[in-house]
């Protein structure tokens, strides 16, 4: 049957329209409690959400959803993605939910959800609630109950400063912290404080309507910016759900996935800890990752585009590190999916002990020259049935030959087309880059 509402990270589009709705939600809590075998089992569900003002709609509709099909509900309440991810793992549930729409605007919302040990589940799940979508129907009154937990952030918290070795602490360290008016903006500040960082906080007032709104991961602007006014050390900034992070180095210049991936990479087979002495990627990661790697005797597996994916590679070969250049981070021995904050200490770790800052560690990785284009589209046919785009990508890829690579790809969370080329012109490759997003504009742009 295949997936028609779950893209590569759960459900999402503009709330309160089809099928970010209650109507649809509590659908969903019924298909999920369904494929979870309630009411026999009346397995217990967490949700978190993050801080938009959709969410709590969402969150009570879930909820109403799985306890009429004889589930239970615990309400996490505003809580990070990885958080949500740790508590199910941690008690045992039977899974877990999260109502959040990541890094997209305060408009947009979604639902996407964990099995219970912590994982995300596998498009064979994802399907299989799809298909229960068609015949999910209450049995009845609520016949499971909704408990509201305490405690959630703190227990987070502590599930992070646990991936550091005793004693460890930031003393000295100055950080500016972005939260994005997000899920982190309690949680985050909490730990590096427990640390002993000297913390500055920005972004971390939510109203339910400024989510990710000039500020966030994606906004790598604001995070540079408040580095240079504050004089701090380093610049944290996450997304709405704080599942990924954008760090800055003492100059104001922000660092992206790759060089995190390397410089994490790098020193954990140092200590001897990474698994098979790889590390890995997607499809859009840089060229360079792979030469800084093997010049060190490691390597790098890629995958396709999305977290998910690089976690199915990880858990298949056995591997403890992973990530996207986005900022999406995997270490497999402290989260079961990509957690901005022990991300984020993971690298703190490695400045405290090096002494070192970050404009200094992130020179291990050399990168190839890229141009990146991300367009708005109001549909997303099949790129085979767009000759003008394959023609232009063609002529590409026989520009850059052997030397580069040409990816044309679509979102999988939003309605946009992504592009990326690398090679060593870059103005060979930004001219390719805008023929290529001239055709699209002019078959499906927004």
């Amino acid at each position: 049957m295949g997936r028609r509402h779950f893209g590569t990270d759960g459900i999402r589009g503009r709330a309160g329209e089809d099928p970010i709705t209650p109507a649809f939600a509590e659908k969903l809590g019924r298909a999920l409690a369904g494929i979870l075998g309630a009411p026999a089992t009346r397995p217990v569900v967490a949700i978190g959400r993050d801080t938009r003002a959709s969410g709590p709609a969402l969150e009570r509709a879930l909820a109403e959803g799985i306890t009429s099909a004889g589930g239970e509900v615990r309400l996490l309440g505003v809580l990070p993605t990885p958080g949500v991810a740790a508590i199910v793992a941690a008690d045992g549930l039977a899974a877990g939910a999260v109502i959040s729409a990541s890094h997209n605007p305060a408009h947009d919302n979604g639902i996407k959800f964990f099995s219970g040990d912590g994982f995300k589940l596998p498009d064979a799940v994802e399907e299989a609630i799809e298909e229960g979508l068609e015949r999910a129907a209450a049995t009845g009154p609520a016949r499971g109950g909704i408990m509201a937990a305490t405690g959630a952030g703190a227990r987070y918290v502590a599930c992070a400063l646990a991936s550091l070795p005793p004693g460890f602490s930031l003393a000295g360290m100055k950080i500016a912290v972005d939260c994005a008016n997000g899920a982190a903006w309690q949680t985050t500040p909490e730990a590096l404080h427990q640390l002993g960082a000297e913390v500055t906080v920005f972004h971390a007032e939510p109203d339910g309507s400024n989510i990710n709104l000039g500020c966030g991961s994606t906004e790598g602007h604001e995070i540079s910016r408040l580095v240079r006014e504050t004089g701090a050390q380093v610049g944290l900034a996450h997304d709405g759900d704080a599942d990924r992070l954008l760090l800055c180095d003492e100059t104001g210049d922000p660092l992206d996935g790759d060089e995190l991936l390397a410089m994490a990479g790098l020193e954990l087979l140092r200590r001897g800890e990474l698994a098979d002495q790889t590390i890995v990627a997607t499809v859009m990661s840089n060229l360079g990752l792979n030469e800084a790697m093997e010049n060190a005797g490691g390597r790098v597996v890629r995958t396709a585009v999305g977290d998910r994916y690089v976690l199915e590679a990880m858990r298949a070969g056995g591997f403890t590190l992973g990530g996207e250049q986005s900022g999406h981070m995997i270490f497999s021995r402290h989260a079961t999916t990509g957690d901005g904050l022990v991300s984020a200490l993971q690298i703190f770790r490695l400045m405290a002990e090096t002494g070192r800052p970050l404009s200094e560690l992130r020179r291990v990785l050399k990168k190839y020259p890229q141009a990146q284009r991300s367009l708005a589209v109001k549909a997303k046919p099949p790129l085979d049935e767009l000759p003008a785009v394959q023609a232009a990508t063609r002529a590409a890829e026989e520009t850059l030959g052997a030397r580069g690579r040409v990816l044309v790809r679509y979102s999988g969370t939003e309605p946009k087309l992504r592009i990326l080329l690398e090679g060593p012109d870059a103005a060979v490759l930004e001219q390719h880059a805008e023929l290529i997003a001239d055709e699209v504009r002019a078959a499906i742009g927004a």
